[in-house]
């Protein structure tokens, strides 16, 4: 009897790292709380958040997570659990998991590596096994672990520390590593996590950098189009089960929705984890729109799991394409001018090859506009374009 017990408690360890390590096979989708909402978070906007996201179609479209980020810590017990600030929590977290989880969806939560949060709440150090086991016991599914008041620590080691501690617990949780791109995490996470942040954290601007002066002290935040730039050496890294994080969504963050829809379909095309950071209860139909695009996820979530690349540049156009399954390539015009831009493409004069998916664009393709949702024949002739200033035209090419 003693010896069936060990079997099956080994047998069900097993089944538990198998679940583990066969997470986030597509880039996670979700929302999380910080962009829209920094520290002004609590329980019932978690719930309305869980009730929007089944209501307006973002989880028929494939969002699972419902992130807390930042600020839900209240103080840790005499044996150092770490407790919700009942303030905000008062029925406390298993409670909400319990209601996330009710409605299809899974719960993410927040903590740093460092012994205070960025936003000065309790941090991690030290106390990983604990913490690791208090989420566990909560039924949480996701964690976003930040850097921030980390002083000396090693990113590996601190990372690997949480990261054992979290299959110590046997509960498959998405380890989500935040240190900003500082010890280019390409190279080590993704042994570690399923998904590195690689640069500073995002603001809802096209193409800026904005300094911010706060309690985290001076830093500053990226616009998209400089955060994508920095996504191009780095695409060799990313696959399924671990992906390059270029920083949550800003649609509907107040940007045009031409500079949404571009944000979104080239997150899509890198790859990226969708994590939407807007206000998804109260936001505007061309938001949802753009958002619960399905063609468009499926760019993003396709199997094949390789990011797109930059093809070429011509006045302020430039040219993208993405490997997908079946042989078929994704194909972005991107119009980075502050007017209209016209491009073609002759596809008898050019050879698209991707040397990292081992793909070379060939023969006959159907092309379809993902946007606008009509087809533009095929590539037999040249494809000619108008791409709106800070917009897009996005193409699906396949047989």
């Amino acid at each position: 009897m003693r010896r069936l017990v060990v079997l099956l408690v080994w047998a069900a360890a097993a089944q538990a790292q198998r679940t583990i390590e066969n997470q986030a096979l597509t880039p996670p989708m979700g929302w999380n709380s910080w962009n829209k909402f920094h520290c002004d978070i609590n329980e019932s906007l978690i719930r309305e958040t869980a009730d929007a996201m089944v209501s307006n179609g973002m989880k028929a479209a494939g969002y699972q997570y419902v992130n807390i980020d930042d600020c839900w810590h209240g103080t840790r017990d005499s044996l150092g659990f770490i407790r919700p600030d009942s303030a905000r929590f008062p029925s406390g977290m298993k409670a909400l998991a319990d209601y996330v989880h009710s409605k299809g969806l899974k719960l993410g939560i927040y903590s740093d590596a460092g012994s205070m949060t960025c936003a000065k709440r309790p941090g991690s150090r030290g106390y990983e096994n604990q913490d690791a086991e208090t989420y566990a016991r909560w039924g949480i599914d996701y964690l976003k672990y930040d850097w921030c008041n980390t002083d000396s620590l090693s990113a590996v080691g601190a990372y690997m520390t949480m990261r054992d501690a979290l299959r110590r617990t046997g509960r498959p949780m998405v380890f989500s590593i935040c240190e900003w791109g500082s010890n280019k995490p390409w190279f080590w996470a993704p042994a570690i996590g399923n998904l590195w942040r690689t640069t500073a954290d995002i603001h809802p601007c096209f193409d800026c950098l904005t300094e911010h002066d706060t309690q985290r002290g001076v830093y500053v935040s990226w616009g998209v189009m400089p955060i994508m730039e920095q996504q191009i050496p780095l695409r060799q890294y990313a696959g399924p089960g671990h992906w390059n994080d270029p920083d949550m969504l800003e649609v509907g963050n107040g940007m045009t929705v031409s500079e949404d829809r571009a944000h979104f379909t080239m997150w899509a095309m890198l790859a990226a984890p969708l994590i939407a950071g807007n206000d998804i209860e109260h936001m505007s139909r061309e938001t949802a729109a753009i958002l619960t695009n399905h063609d468009v996820i499926a760019i993003d979530q396709d199997s094949l799991g390789v990011e797109g690349f930059h093809y070429r540049t011509t006045d302020s156009v430039e040219v993208w394409f993405k490997p997908l399954a079946h042989d078929a390539w994704a194909m972005v015009f991107l119009n980075r001018a502050r007017a209209p831009r016209a491009a073609t493409f002759d596809w008898s004069r050019e050879t698209v090859k991707d040397s990292l998916a081992g793909r070379t664009v060939n023969g006959t393709y159907r092309m379809r506009d993902l946007w606008v949702g009509a087809d533009r024949g095929t590539t037999d002739r040249p494809v000619a374009v108008t791409v709106p200033s800070h917009d897009v035209v996005l193409l699906l090419l396949s047989r």
